[in-house]
């Protein structure tokens, strides 16, 4: 361990995992089911972008689409053959194969795994304040508040 009391090193199985699947309101927080986060970047106190390491279950998804308008956002691929959905259609990815989501670009995205077999990535994102993000094929909206914390909106604004 460092003067901070975080670790030199760890292997990924050693972050503890995030104790619930998604930080979304219902009905959207269920749909998270299958979906384990570890954020690896936590363990070192990592404060100005995140890493997470992923574990998505057969049938499960990595998230809501959405697209971030302050933050980028990278994933690659461990293990496993999840199907990437943008605004471009889907393409189904392997170990080895990343992709990147550049701040305002407006392409939607999420991971679905359609496989028999788990799948494993990072998502590594930066931690822009004032970040938004827009969910187009659901009615929520969520804005990061200054507390780091994400506030979620139906569309119209009306909170959840």
């Amino acid at each position: 361990m460092n003067q901070d009391k975080q670790p030199i090193a760890i292997h990924a199985h050693q972050a503890a995992a995030r104790s619930k699947p998604s930080n979304y309101p219902e009905p959207f927080a269920s749909r998270m089911s299958g979906r384990l986060v570890r954020p690896l970047g936590d363990v070192f106190g990592l404060s100005n972008f995140g890493v997470n390491w992923v574990a998505l279950a057969p049938g499960a998804v990595s998230a809501l689409r959405h697209a971030h308008l302050r933050q980028d956002e990278f994933v690659f691929v461990l293990a496993g053959a999840p199907t990437l959905v943008t605004d471009a259609g889907e393409t189904v990815l392997a170990p080895g194969m990343c992709a990147g989501f550049r701040a305002g670009s407006g392409d939607a995205h999420m991971l679905v795994n359609r496989s028999d077999h788990e799948c494993l990535y990072l998502v590594v994102g930066d931690r822009t304040a004032g970040d938004q993000a827009n969910y187009p094929d659901d009615d929520i909206a969520a804005r990061l508040g200054e507390d780091g914390r994400w506030l979620f909106t139906h569309k119209d604004g009306e909170l959840y």
